[in-house]
C-alpha cells in the first residue's frame, strides 16, 4: 500500500474488513458547486448554462416598455477582482465581494407597423458587490465568517393525501390534492364528507372543484366525458329496451331484473353480479342485452296503473344522463347532461320518440359519481359565470369585471411571469401522474388540472395510493446557489417595474442604460439575505469539525420550510429513504430535532436538488466496482445487499440467502435477485456520527449526544490524536481547510513558523505559472468563537512533497489528522461521592501537563471619534493615571506586543474633551498653578475588561483618509510592506534561480560569436558563465540564429517577471498604505488581541465521543488517584452507573482497545531505546499491521529505514487504530 508523505508519519492500523470502493469525497463539495454554478465565474458569457445569474438575468429581460417601442436587452454580465483578500476583509470588517457589472443593450423600434431597429445603445451597468466564496466553503460578511445552511424543502409537483380521518366526526377519510409549484399561487382540491370534490386556491375559500374546469371553458358534456365512461341504451318504438353489454362493468352490481341469455337464467333479479356470473356473459358474446320494457304512461304523465312497482324496479330510473338530448326535428332540448333520469324525463324521451341514450357509467366500488355529484352542486352554468366565482373568492369584495376576472385567472396558472413549476416540479408533477417525459412546459395547462383530479378520483376510488409527504423523493435540497438567485430575482423584480416606466422617457430624453437602471434594490436584496436570512449563519468555528458540519448541514426551518411550533413529529422522525442520504443520528437535542439534519458521509444532490447515495452494481450475481447514484424513488424498485455482506474472491455472495432492501423494507432474498450493493458500512451516517468509535455497540441516542458533543470541544494547547479512531479523520481535518494542503507537488525550498515556500516541479507548473507556491501559515487568529487558530509546518526543509499533502497542522488536528480530545487512563469506579450523577474526577497531573489547557484570543476594540467639543484622541499622555498604569503603553499610546495585561489595565489609552463645567475656588487656584489642560478632557481608555488577563499578541490600527497615522500605525505598515517584500523576493528568486537554470543548459558547451566586454568568443564554458553577472548572458551571441531567439525569448521573460513582481508589489503597498473606510464620525479605530490561556478547573464539562458527559467535580493530587497493578495512577475516574443505563457500551470497548494500543506503543518505545535493532523493529511493526494475517493491505515493507523509524518515534505513545463504524474490531 502507498502512503503519502503525512500518512507514513503515523499509519492508523485498520480493523475494517470491507474493502474501500470509493473514496469519501470532497466533504464540503455540495455548498462549492453549488455556488459556483451560480456565478459561472470562469465560463465565458456565451457558453454559460442557462443556471444561477445567467437564467435570473435572460428569464427578467428584455423589458419592454409599455408602448413597446422600447425595449433593454441582457447581453452578459461580469465579475471583477475583489479589492480586499479574505484576510483584509476580516481585519477591516469589511465584506469579501467582487464587482458586479451587467453589460446591457438598449434597442429603440420605429413606430411604424415594421417595427426596424432605429437606434442600439450599449453600455456596462454597475449592479453592486457580489459575496464570494472563500476557498473553505464559507462567506466573509461584514468582516465574521457565515455559512449558508442548505435548505430540505418540499419539492415542487402535485402531492395527494388525506386527512387520517381527523375532518369529519365519522372518521371518513377525506382525500386532498396539491399543486405546489416553485413560485406562484398554489391549487387545493380536496373531498368533502358528502363526496363532492372542492378546490381552493391559495388556501382561499373553497368552490366546487368544476368551477375551475368551467372557468377552462369544458361544458358539463365534456367535464363528464373527461371522467366517466358511458353505457348506451337503445329504445325502439314498442318500448322495448337495450343495453350496450360490457360485462365487466356488472361486476359488483346487484341485479335490477333477472339476466337471461339464450332462454337461460344467468343472474336472478336482486343478486350481486360476481365473476362467475360476468364470465358466463363474455363466454355468450352476447353485444346488446335487454331489459325490462318500458312502463306505460297515460295522457298525465303518470305511469298506468299497477305499474308502479314493475317501473320503480326499472334499471333506467335513476342513472344520470352523459349528454343533453334534443329533439332531432324540433331542436329542443328534453333532458340536460348530467340531469337524473326521471318518470318525467322517461315519459317525455318515449313521447318526442327518442331512440338513443346514454348514461354515465358508476358504481360504488370502483367508478363513485363524485364529480356528477360536484355538478349537482355547482352553481355556475358558464364560463363567465365561473371567471366571476374565482374572481369574488381571490378578491373578496371588488366589482369583478369581465376583463379583470379573465386576467386574474390566466395570471393565476397560466402566465410565466406569475406561475413557475420548475424543472424538477414540470419532472415530478410528470411523473405523478403517470407520463413518460419528464419535461414540459414550466405552467399548468388545462390536461394538466384535469390529470390531477383523474389521479385524485383513482384514489378515492381505491386503484391508487396517497402520497408520504416525508419520503425523501418528496423533499429536495436547495443549496446557496439557489437561494442567492431568489433573492436576486426579487431585487431585479423591484428594478424591472422601475425600468419600465423610464424606457418610455428613453426615446424621447436620450437616457442610456445607467440611467435607467436602479442598482440599490439589487445590492439590497443580496445584502439582506447574506446578512440576514435565517439561514445564513454565524459559523459554528469551535474546532475543524463544528467547521464542517455546519457546512453539510440541512435544515427544514427557514423561508419556504417549516416552524418549529407546526412541524409534527413524522416531519421530524427518521424515515427509511433517510438511508445514505441524511444522518439518522446527528440532529440537535431540543425543539430543533429532526428539522434540522446532516448529510451522510457519501450523499450527494442530483441536477434536481434530490439527494442520491451511492451503490455497487450487481451484474450477473457478481459485485462489480461500478458505482451508480440513485435517488430514493428510484431506489425503492432495487433489490440493495448491505455492505457487509460476505463475498467470494470472484465477487459473488456466499450465502444463498442474503440481507437485503427493497421497497423500503429489510428481508432476506435470493442472492441472484440482488441488484445493487451499499459501497460503505459508513454509508449511512453523516461525519460526526462516523468519527464515534464502536458505534455499532451503542444507543442511538447517546450517539446523538456524542456526535453533537465532539462539536463543541475546545482545541487543546497540544492536539493529541485518539488512539482508537474511525478513519474519518483524516479526510475531516483536510477538507475542513484547518491543515494547510500542497496544491502542487515540488520540494520544500524554505521554511518557518509562519510560512512555507515550495519550489514547483517542471511538469507540475503550467505555462505562464509561477514555478513556486508560498504558503503563509495562520498564526494565533481568533476564530468566530474565540477560539485559537494556529498553524505548525509539518514539513522539513528539502522534503519533497506530492500535491495534497498536509504540510501544516491547524487547531485540533495532529499530523493531518482530527485530534479534538486527549487520550486518559480513565478508571470506572465511585470515589468517595465525588462522581455522583456524571460528576467526574481528574487528576491534578492533567493541569500540570496542560493537556485539557486552551488558549482564547479576544478582540477588544477602541474607537477614536469627532465629538462635539473636538475629536477624540489616542494618546498615552491621559490625566490622573500613574506611571506604572502606562507602563504596558508605546508613545502613541496603544499597548505593546508581548505585554501581559491584567483585568483593569489600559490597552489603548484614550481622551476625550468634556463641556465646561462650573469650577470650585480650589480647583480654579490649581487651573491657574498647574495649567488648563488636564480638565477639560475625560479618561475613556480602552481597559481590559473584569475576569480576564492574558498577553497582548497583536494590534491593528485603522485610520481615516486625511487623518494623520501615528507611528503605532506606520510601524504596522512597515511591517507588513516587509513581509510581502519577502514573499515576492522569494518568489522572483525561485522562479529566475529556474530560468537562469534553463538559459545555462541552453547555451553552455555551445559555440558563441561574440558577448559582453571581457568575454572571448568560441566555446561556451562553465567558467566562462561563472566569470559573467548572470544577467550578462543574454549578452552572449550565439553562432545558431535559433539559439540567439532563445535567449531573447528567455531574456524577454525575465524582464516580464521583473515587471510584474514590481507592479505586484505596488498594488499591494498602495493598499497597505491607503487610508481605511472607517464608520461615519470614526477617525481612528485600534483593535488589540489578547490571548488568554484557561486551564481546567472544577465546573468544566468533559465528554467522550459515545455520549458520556459530565461536569467536573474535583481535582485530586496524583497521590490521591486510584492506581492500577504496576502503580500507574489514573487520569480520570468515572461513576459506573453511567454505562448499563445508557447502554452505551462502545466506551468500554474503546478503553480495552486504547489499553492495547498504549501497552503496544510501549513496547515500540523499549525497542526504539535499544538501538540497533532495525530488523526487530519492522518485524513488530509487521505483526502489528497485519496481526491476523488477513492481507489488510495495510504493510510497512514500503518504507525506507529512516521513515521506519519516524513512524516508530510517533507510534511510542501508543499506536493509532481505526475501528470503522458498522465494520469495526469484533474480537
Amino acid at each position: 500500500m502507498t502512503y503519502s508523505y503525512t500518512e507514513k508519519k503515523r499509519i492508523r492500523k485498520s480493523f475494517g474488513k470491507s474493502s474501500t470502493v470509493l473514496e469519501v469525497p470532497y466533504l464540503l463539495a455540495m455548498q462549492r458547486d453549488s455556488y459556483a454554478q451560480f456565478l459561472q465565474e470562469d465560463t465565458p458569457p456565451p457558453e454559460r448554462e442557462n443556471v444561477g445569474l445567467h437564467s435570473v438575468f435572460s428569464q427578467i429581460f428584455p423589458i419592454e416598455s409599455y408602448t413597446g417601442n422600447v425595449e433593454l436587452q441582457y447581453v452578459s454580465y461580469s465579475l471583477g477582482e475583489p479589492p480586499f483578500d479574505e484576510e483584509e476583509c476580516r481585519l477591516r470588517g469589511a465584506t469579501y465581494a467582487a464587482p458586479f457589472n451587467l453589460m446591457v443593450r438598449l434597442v429603440i423600434f420605429d413606430r411604424g407597423a415594421t417595427r426596424a431597429v432605429k437606434e442600439i445603445r450599449e453600455q456596462q451597468v454597475y449592479l453592486g458587490e457580489i459575496p464570494l466564496m472563500t476557498g473553505h466553503c464559507s462567506f466573509i460578511i461584514n468582516g465574521t465568517d457565515r455559512v449558508i445552511v442548505s435548505q430540505l424543502h418540499r419539492s415542487p409537483g402535485v402531492f395527494f393525501d388525506h386527512d387520517r380521518g381527523k375532518t369529519h366526526s365519522s372518521g371518513k377519510l377525506l382525500h386532498n390534492a396539491r399543486v405546489i409549484p416553485y413560485r406562484g399561487s398554489w391549487l387545493d382540491f380536496e373531498f368533502d364528507a358528502k363526496d363532492c370534490v372542492f378546490t381552493r386556491i391559495d388556501r382561499k375559500k373553497k368552490i366546487p372543484a368544476t368551477v375551475l374546469l368551467r372557468a377552462m371553458e369544458f361544458s358539463t358534456e365534456e367535464i363528464l366525458g373527461l371522467f366517466f365512461e358511458r353505457d348506451e341504451y337503445r329504445i325502439d318504438k314498442k318500448g322495448k329496451v337495450k343495453m350496450r353489454l360490457e360485462a365487466a362493468r356488472l361486476r359488483g352490481l346487484t341485479a335490477r331484473f333477472d339476466i337471461v341469455v339464450g332462454g337461460e337464467q344467468i343472474a336472478p333479479m336482486d343478486r350481486r353480479i360476481t365473476q362467475r356470473h360476468v364470465r358466463m356473459l363474455e363466454k355468450s358474446r352476447l353485444k346488446w342485452l335487454e331489459l325490462p320494457n318500458l312502463p306505460k304512461y297515460d295522457e298525465n304523465g303518470d305511469a298506468a296503473t299497477g305499474a308502479e312497482d314493475e317501473d320503480d324496479a326499472h334499471p333506467l330510473i335513476g342513472e344520470t344522463l352523459a349528454c343533453d338530448v334534443v329533439d332531432t326535428e324540433t331542436g329542443e332540448v328534453l333532458a340536460q347532461a348530467n340531469d337524473e333520469i326521471t318518470h318525467e324525463i322517461l315519459r317525455s324521451l318515449i313521447a318526442h320518440g327518442i331512440g338513443k341514450i346514454e348514461t354515465i357509467y358508476v358504481n360504488e366500488l370502483e367508478h363513485g359519481p363524485y364529480i356528477s355529484s360536484t355538478l349537482r352542486v355547482d352553481e355556475t352554468r358558464n364560463r363567465d359565470m365561473a371567471l366571476v366565482e374565482i374572481y369574488k373568492m381571490m378578491r373578496p369584495g371588488e366589482p369583478p369585471t369581465q376583463e379583470a376576472a379573465k386576467n386574474l385567472f390566466h395570471n393565476l396558472f397560466f402566465s410565466p411571469d406569475r406561475y413557475d413549476l420548475s424543472r424538477v416540479g414540470r419532472m415530478k408533477f410528470n411523473r405523478r401522474v403517470g407520463r413518460e417525459e419528464t419535461t414540459g412546459s414550466s405552467i399548468l395547462s388545462p390536461e394538466d388540472i384535469v390529470e390531477v383530479l383523474r389521479v385524485l378520483l383513482s384514489i378515492r376510488n381505491g386503484k391508487d395510493n396517497v402520497d408520504d409527504i416525508d419520503h425523501l423523493g418528496n423533499r429536495r435540497v436547495r443549496c446557496v446557489g439557489e437561494m442567492a438567485e431568489n433573492a436576486l430575482r426579487q431585487g431585479l423584480a423591484r428594478v424591472e417595474r422601475a425600468v419600465k416606466e423610464r424606457l418610455s422617457m428613453a426615446e424621447s430624453d436620450g437616457l442610456m442604460p445607467q440611467e435607467m437602471i436602479n442598482a440599490k434594490p439589487v445590492s439590497a436584496a443580496i445584502k439582506e439575505f447574506f446578512g440576514s436570512n435565517q439561514l445564513s449563519q454565524f459559523m459554528d468555528q469551535n474546532n475543524p469539525l463544528a467547521e464542517t458540519t455546519h457546512k453539510r448541514r440541512v435544515s427544514a426551518l427557514g423561508a419556504g420550510g417549516l416552524t418549529r411550533e407546526r412541524a409534527g413529529f413524522e416531519v421530524r422522525d427518521v424515515h427509511p429513504t433517510h438511508y445514505g442520504r441524511v444522518c439518522p443520528i446527528e440532529t440537535p437535542e431540543g425543539p430543533n430535532i429532526g428539522l434540522i439534519n446532516s448529510l451522510a458521509v457519501y450523499a450527494r444532490t442530483n441536477e434536481y436538488g434530490i439527494l442520491e447515495t451511492p451503490y455497487r452494481r450487481v451484474t450477473d450475481g457478481k459485485v462489480t466496482n461500478t458505482i451508480d447514484y440513485l435517488s430514493a424513488i428510484e431506489e425503492g424498485q432495487y433489490v440493495i445487499a448491505q455492505a457487509n455482506a460476505r463475498l467470494t474472491g470472484e465477487g459473488g455472495f456466499t450465502q444463498p440467502l442474503v440481507r437485503v432492501r427493497y421497497r423500503n423494507e429489510s428481508t432476506l432474498m435470493p442472492r441472484e435477485r440482488i441488484q445493487y450493493m451499499d459501497v460503505s458500512p459508513r454509508q449511512t451516517v453523516s461525519v460526526a456520527a462516523a468519527l464515534i468509535p464502536f458505534l455499532e455497540h451503542g444507543d442511538a441516542n447517546r450517539a446523538l449526544m456524542g456526535s453533537n458533543m465532539q462539536r463543541q470541544a475546545v482545541p487543546t494547547l497540544r492536539a493529541e490524536p485518539p488512539l482508537v479512531g474511525t478513519g474519518m479523520e483524516r479526510a475531516v481535518a483536510i477538507d475542513s481547510g484547518s491543515c494547510t494542503v500542497a496544491r502542487r507537488s515540488g520540494l520544500v525550498d524554505y521554511l518557518d513558523s509562519s510560512r512555507i515556500v515550495v519550489r514547483v516541479e517542471q511538469e507540475d507548473a503550467g505555462a505562464g505559472e509561477p514555478g513556486v507556491d508560498i504558503y503563509n501559515l495562520v498564526k494565533y487568529q481568533r476564530t468566530n468563537q474565540n477560539t485559537c487558530m494556529n498553524q505548525r509546518p509539518q514539513v522539513r526543509r528539502g522534503d519533497r512533497v506530492e500535491a495534497g499533502d498536509v504540510l501544516a497542522d491547524g487547531a485540533a488536528t495532529s499530523l493531518g489528522e482530527l485530534a479534538l480530545g486527549q487520550n486518559l487512563l480513565v478508571a470506572f469506579m465511585p470515589w468517595n461521592g465525588y462522581n455522583f450523577e456524571d460528576s467526574i474526577l481528574i487528576s491534578e497531573r492533567l493541569v500540570h501537563e496542560d493537556r485539557f489547557t486552551s488558549i482564547h484570543i479576544e478582540e477588544l476594540t477602541c474607537m477614536a471619534r469627532d465629538t462635539k467639543l473636538g475629536a477624540e484622541e489616542i494618546t498615552a499622555d491621559i490625566p490622573n493615571v500613574g506611571e506604572a498604569a502606562l507602563a504596558k503603553l508605546d508613545e502613541s499610546g496603544i499597548a505593546f506586543i508581548g505585554a501581559e495585561v491584567k483585568a483593569g489595565d489600559i490597552l489603548v489609552g484614550k481622551v476625550t474633551p468634556k463641556g465646561e463645567t462650573q469650577f470650585t475656588p480650589e480647583e480654579k487656584l490649581l487651573r491657574a498653578i498647574f495649567g488648563e489642560k488636564a480638565s477639560d478632557i475625560k479618561d475613556t481608555s480602552l481597559r481590559v475588561p473584569a475576569g480576564m488577563d492574558g498577553t497582548v499578541i497583536d494590534v491593528r490600527v485603522f485610520t481615516r483618509e486625511g487623518v494623520e497615522k501615528d507611528k503605532r500605525a506606520l510601524a504596522n505598515e512597515d511591517q507588513e510592506l516587509a513581509g510581502v517584500k519577502k514573499d515576492l523576493d522569494d518568489q522572483r528568486r525561485i522562479i529566475e534561480e529556474d530560468l537562469f537554470q534553463r538559459v545555462r543548459e541552453l547555451i553552455e558547451n555551445k559555440m558563441a560569436d561574440g558577448g559582453p566586454e571581457g568575454f572571448r568568443p568560441g566555446k561556451v564554458t562553465p567558467r566562462k558563465l561563472e566569470a559573467l553577472p548572470r544577467d550578462q548572458w543574454f549578452e552572449i551571441s550565439m553562432r545558431t540564429r535559433r539559439l540567439n531567439e532563445n535567449l531573447e525569448r528567455a531574456r524577454e521573460r525575465l524582464q516580464q517577471i521583473r515587471e510584474e513582481m514590481e507592479s505586484r508589489f505596488t498594488e499591494k503597498a498602495r493598499k497597505i498604505t491607503a487610508g481605511d473606510e472607517l464608520a461615519a464620525g470614526v477617525r481612528k479605530m485600534v483593535k488589540v488581541y489578547m490571548a488568554v490561556k484557561r486551564r481546567v478547573q472544577p465546573g468544566d464539562k468533559v465528554a467522550g465521543r459515545h455520549g458520556n458527559k459530565g461536569v467536573i467535580s474535583t481535582i485530586v493530587p496524583v497521590e490521591d488517584m486510584p492506581y492500577l497493578d504496576d502503580g500507574t495512577p489514573v487520569d480520570m475516574v468515572l461513576n459506573p452507573l453511567g454505562v448499563p443505563s445508557r447502554m452505551n457500551t462502545g466506551q468500554i470497548l474503546e478503553c480495552h482497545l486504547g489499553w492495547a494500543a498504549k501497552a503496544l506503543g510501549l513496547q515500540l518505545g523499549e525497542l526504539i531505546s535499544q538501538d540497533g535493532k532495525k530488523g526487530t523493529l519492522r518485524e513488530t511493526l509487521e505483526k502489528i499491521y497485519d496481526y491476523s494475517g488477513t492481507g489488510s493491505g495495510q504493510s510497512v515493507e514500503s518504507l525506507e529505514d529512516d521513515d521506519l523509524a519516524d513512524l516508530a518515534n510517533n507510534l511510542a505513545n501508543g499506536v493509532t487504530m481505526a475501528t470503522p463504524v458498522f465494520d469495526g474490531a469484533t474480537e
